[in-house]
């Protein structure tokens, strides 16, 4: 992961991840709004699983360029068989993937045998996963105190926020607005982690002072100074600012679009339903 399309092409995936999301969850909830109940995952016509099984594949591939495909010796491990310093963020990395992957394997297991916690231990498994992905950014093995460590703290503000609602969706189920606050902080994570590739891993990009080392056979932003690092971390969170308040304005934006066009289609459904009645009922007079 530590590399631009590392960052780039999971983020983005992520992102559609959480906007597919939004866009199911305002339509579940504008067409019933009072037998709503939020799902952690959703179905589609064709192929059932087909989310799961895209989160599966993702989380698979990401696993293999991790500890097999990535590796100049493509395995991740010294001849000892001891992990290598240079190769810790890998088995980090692919923990978060691998911890992704039981989910949607699990959620599938769970729909076919359809227990009666179901739903809760769905989320649970979910919440796992987000747990993991908090827990391994918070102690990762990458820098904490550098450029990189601040674009990572920040993301672990929208994976808390995931958490925490994920969390709170098995209590309450029919809480929209929690479970579009924890589609909101998927799509902050992907976009987020897209952003830090390019700013992290783009030359061009590196702020003022600047510049990236490589370090381990891992690059590094690494800054001439403590105010070059101090202007830098600032800069990304000014970044992470802007990110947000674009992120909210859109999500909010396309809830009251959405709100509103579903709410003429139901509005028409009924129009037409009534006509239909009432068409019924003056052929059933004038045959009587």
């Amino acid at each position: 992961m530590g590399s631009l399309i590392g960052h780039v092409v999971p983020g983005f995936n992520i992102f559609i991840l959480g906007l597919w999301h939004i866009f199911n969850h305002i339509k579940l909830h504008a067409a019933n709004p009072k037998t709503y109940i939020s799902s952690p995952w959703f179905p589609t016509s064709r192929i059932k699983y087909v989310e799961l099984y895209l989160i599966m594949i993702g989380c698979s591939m990401s696993i293999a360029m991790e500890l097999f495909i990535g590796p100049r010796r493509h395995q991740p491990l010294d001849p000892d068989g001891t992990i290598p310093s240079n190769h810790l963020h890998n088995f980090e990395h692919s923990n978060i993937s691998f911890s992704f992957f039981m989910y949607a394997f699990l959620s599938i297991v769970l729909d076919k045998l359809a227990p009666p916690a179901q739903h809760g231990l769905t989320n649970l498994l979910l919440a796992v996963a987000f747990g993991q992905e908090l827990l391994l950014f918070h102690l990762h093995s990458s820098d904490h105190m550098g450029v990189e460590g601040q674009y990572h703290w920040l993301l672990q503000i929208a994976i808390f926020i995931s958490l925490s609602t994920t969390l709170l969706g098995i209590s309450h189920p029919k809480n929209f607005l929690n479970i579009f606050v924890r589609s909101a902080s998927i799509m902050i994570q992907g976009g987020w982690m897209v952003i830090m590739g390019y700013m992290l891993w783009t030359p061009s990009l590196i702020p003022k002072g600047c510049f990236i080392n490589l370090e381990k056979a891992h690059k590094v932003v690494r800054c001439h100074g403590e105010e070059a690092l101090e202007r830098a971390k600032s800069l990304a969170t000014i970044q992470f600012s802007w990110f947000l308040v674009g992120t909210t304005t859109f999500i909010v934006t396309l809830y009251l679009i959405m709100i509103k066009l579903y709410h003429k289609q139901i509005e028409c459904q009924y129009s037409l339903t009534n006509f239909v009645s009432g068409e019924d009922e003056n052929t059933m007079t004038s045959r009587l």
